[in-house]
């Protein structure tokens, strides 16, 4: 995962910035329109000011990249989606379950109804393991 400037820790999105990445992540490279419009369809009204904001700290932080060679600047994710999810997994689970995957596993099939599908593939993983 990106390490912030100046420190060794990875960075740590806040929860509206992890928003904007996972459009980011589904769709592409985007405009603060195509970003603004995909968050007020998926949550809550999102004023478009606050979005753009958002994202021009975001590139501050080294989370986005932003495309100025035409009219309608175009940003794109820097951090990768599969080592983000996986530093924010891993620190969830060491902050709320002391670092058990059993524990959170356990949890999450009692809380979550899980498919007979799903259940096929995680007995195929632990199996695997």
């Amino acid at each position: 995962m990106k390490q912030q400037e100046n420190t060794n820790q990875p960075i740590k999105p806040t929860n509206a910035e992890l928003e904007i990445l996972q459009v980011l992540w589904q769709h592409g490279p985007s405009t603060v329109r195509l970003v603004n419009d995909k968050l007020n369809e998926q949550k809550r009204a999102v004023n478009y000011t606050s979005t753009l904001k958002l994202m021009q700290i975001m590139v501050e932080k080294g989370m986005l990249d932003r495309d100025e060679s035409n009219m309608k600047h175009v940003y794109m994710a820097k951090l990768d989606e599969k080592e983000t999810k996986s530093f924010l997994l891993d620190r969830f689970v060491e902050t709320m379950y002391k670092g058990s995957a059993s524990s959170l596993m356990m949890q999450l099939l009692e809380n979550k109804k899980a498919s007979r599908e799903e259940l096929e593939k995680i007995k195929e993983l632990l199996n695997k393991l």
